[in-house]
């Protein structure tokens, strides 16, 4: 039954991520980022992470999306106008060439990998996660939060200028 259910959720956070690339309205790939995010947290259940499950779903789907959705709302950007679809041309092959190309890399890295046992993730506690955190990724985690307000102050002065116009 895990495994069924890792597959469903799998495939919506593959379709849902599609989505985010292929919707012309910002706020539409804003909510398959959701979608993605949501689907995310079930697989997060799934493999045992509880509590990186709720910290995606509080997070991630919740505060930033929010978040991004209220830069958009802000920028008050339009659905975007695409030329053609001749991007399709080389991109498709390409695509397929690239996936190939990882999959055979994966095979020759990892040839004798165990199998992912469901819930044997042990992990994914409140004190593994802030261990962590503040120790081991305490940089990444303070530029993240920095490259975040920095892009918050951008779209603040970007829909300043577009105002004073």
């Amino acid at each position: 039954m895990d495994v069924i259910l890792f597959l469903i959720f799998a495939l919506i956070a593959v379709a849902c991520a599609i989505n985010v690339v292929v919707q012309t309205h910002p706020i539409s790939s804003a909510l398959s980022l959701v979608g993605v995010m949501g689907s995310l947290a079930v697989l997060y259940l799934l493999l045992g992470a509880e509590f990186i499950a709720a910290a995606q779903v509080i997070v991630y789907a919740g505060a930033i999306m929010v978040l991004f959705v209220f830069v958009i709302m802000l920028l008050n950007a339009g659905a975007e106008t695409r030329k053609g679809r001749s991007y399709l041309i080389p991109g498709a092959p390409l695509l397929i060439v690239f996936l190939g190309l990882m999959a055979f890399v994966v095979q020759r890295i990892f040839p004798d990998s165990t199998m992912v046992r469901f819930g044997g993730f042990t992990g994914g506690g409140p004190k593994d996660v802030g261990t962590a955190l503040f120790t081991t990724y305490l940089l990444p985690f303070e530029v993240t939060s920095i490259l975040i307000l920095v892009a918050i102050i951008g779209a603040i002065v970007l829909a300043r200028k577009e105002i004073d116009q």
